[in-house]
């Protein structure tokens, strides 16, 4: 045995339990990956256009990563079997590093046509990588993959419901008139939800804005001048609630950040950004004033989409700053627990929960508060209590 073996050897050993642990993970991942809908339903097809070329190449991926993996655990079985052998000479170490090491996967086998061989030239040529390559390689499949159907998942969940909403709106003006825009509408609709349906990432998600478009013109057309301003009328008035319902909700937002302001990390910190529906409103109402009615429903839908969106927005943000002041809370009020509890049992001042103690109050009192920090502190206060309490009691 030359002096190079044990290095091998130990590197061989790291290599195939890396190998094991790898093999493992990228079973679960085939299994997520095979029950992803999205890929489900791109299998099923038919796909045409931009999507059957991705599909097709992320298809070919799927085949390389299954054949892969049914390699590399060929390869890991048969190097734990040869690893665990009783007899382990210098020749099966050599065979053992070689196989876990070097190139000892065989991708695939190709015969030389005779026309094409020298004399001395093989009958047949093999494409051969280490089961690291095959590694690499099998990451770079994955991702090929995954990006394909999480694209088109993304794609399908976004477009569908507002195909839908344009044509249950469609069917709505449908019942009330016909129209020359509303046949034209019809078209774009059917052809977008054609195309979408076997072509998700070659849709022209401009379609639908000008489909939208078509209906909102069909609908000021169907209307009279006095329907038009009695509903709009209506609208606007819901608008001026939701502008209430924002300034409400802008101050609740502005007091919840308020209330976290240098009692946390400024990162951890929501900001309340976005713009001032304001102006715009006024704008609106500036131009019901005039009579100008034709010209406010699509800007009122505008308004009434980004209000939605600020309303949202500003919730997400109270909610997640007053969750910071709510988590911090329940572990102070958690650590106080158990240090009552500590105390009821004579350990309050046992040398192991000491120092425990002043680490979670300091990161509970400090600002700004680091809240893992914190979980982590009061967690290893509430082990250590309650392990103490366990011995204590089993002493009993």
């Amino acid at each position: 045995m030359t002096q190079a073996f044990p290095a091998l050897l130990g590197r061989a050993d790291n290599e195939l339990s890396r190998l094991e642990a790898a093999a493992t993970t990228i079973a679960a991942n085939l299994v997520d990956l095979d029950d992803n809908a999205a890929r489900k339903d791109l299998d099923r097809g038919p796909l045409t256009g931009r999507t059957a070329t991705a599909w097709q190449d992320a298809t070919a991926a799927l085949t390389q990563l299954w054949d892969g993996y049914g390699m590399l655990t060929a390869l890991i079985t048969s190097a734990r079997t040869v690893r665990g052998q009783r007899r382990f000479g210098d020749d099966e170490r050599s065979a053992y590093i070689d196989q876990v090491l070097g190139r000892s996967i065989t991708l695939s086998t190709t015969t030389v046509p005779l026309a094409r061989r020298g004399l001395l030239g093989a009958g047949q040529v093999s494409t051969t990588c280490s089961p690291a390559e095959l590694l690499s390689a099998m990451e770079a499949a994955f991702r090929t993959a995954v990006s394909v159907a999480t694209w088109a998942g993304e794609r399908w969940a976004k477009l569908l419901p507002e195909t839908a909403d344009a044509a249950a709106r469609l069917a709505h003006l449908r019942s009330l008139t016909r129209s020359a825009t509303l046949d034209e509408a019809d078209v774009r609709l059917g052809d977008f939800t054609a195309t979408l349906a076997t072509d998700p990432l070659g849709c022209d998600d401009n379609t639908l804005d000008r489909v939208q478009e078509l209906l909102d013109r069909a609908d000021a057309e169907r209307t009279s001048a006095d329907e038009l301003r009695e509903t709009l009328s209506r609208r606007l008035a819901d608008a001026h609630t939701v502008a209430t319902r924002l300034a409400d909700a802008a101050r609740t937002a502005a007091a919840a950040e308020e209330s976290v302001a240098g009692r946390f990390a400024d990162a951890d910190i929501v900001r309340i950004g976005g713009p001032d529906l304001r102006p715009d409103l006024a704008a609106i109402d500036a131009l019901a004033a005039a009579g100008h009615w034709a010209l406010i429903s699509p800007r009122l839908a505008a308004w009434n989409r980004q209000a939605t969106q600020r309303l949202a927005a500003l919730a997400d943000a109270a909610a997640r700053n007053a969750g910071q002041l709510s988590a911090r809370n329940e572990l102070r009020g958690r650590f106080e627990a158990y240090r009552a509890k500590a105390a009821s049992r004579g350990l309050a001042e046992h040398d192991t929960l000491v120092p425990l103690a002043d680490q979670a109050r300091a990161t509970l009192t400090e600002a700004p508060c680091d809240l893992d920090a914190a979980r982590a502190a009061v967690a290893g206060y509430q082990d250590a209590v309650a392990a103490l309490t366990s011995a204590r009691e089993g002493l009993r």
